[in-house]
């Protein structure tokens, strides 16, 4: 249906100036006409309450993307488009995002999965040293247990 619109649009304005216009042209001419004014509406309404689930980053930038192409007019400027990503941050790596002050998208996308990627190894690392603290605990008091069993034992050979 696409290919059929942009061939039709090509006869209409000549090879030349449809090939010449910019993505952004491109992207605002198939929205209107693949996307009704309700849809652009719930997608923008999606966009407005998006966050990250957990720290499932990757599938959070990959969706605010998508609707950030779709929901272009909602941004007029690359801060603001960067400003509602940050938003969708959680909690944990927000303030470090902020306070480095992305200048592009990039930057955030980049700034946001490293905090990311560090925050989870950084848990990883805290429950590994737990649970070995854990186990260690464990076996002490399982030895102590088995001491003052075989002294009671030996206790009453005597």
């Amino acid at each position: 249906v696409a290919l059929t619109w942009w061939n039709t649009h090509v006869q209409t304005v000549g090879h030349e100036a449809a090939y010449g216009m910019t993505w952004k042209t491109l992207m605002k001419m198939m929205t209107e006409k693949y996307y009704p004014r309700n849809k652009i509406r719930k997608l923008e309404m999606e966009l407005w309450d998006l966050k990250v689930k957990g720290t499932d980053l990757a599938s959070y930038t990959q969706r605010f993307q998508e609707l950030a192409l779709l929901c272009g007019r909602m941004f007029s400027e690359e801060s603001d488009k960067i400003e509602k990503y940050v938003r969708g941050l959680p909690d944990m790596i927000h303030g470090s995002v902020v306070a480095s002050n992305p200048k592009t998208m990039q930057e955030a996308i980049e700034i946001a999965t490293e905090l990311m990627d560090k925050k989870i190894r950084t848990f990883a690392e805290c429950e590994t040293a737990s649970k070995r603290k854990f186990e260690n605990t464990s076996r002490n008091t399982q030895n102590q247990q088995q001491q003052q069993s075989n002294k009671r034992q030996n206790t009453g050979r005597v």
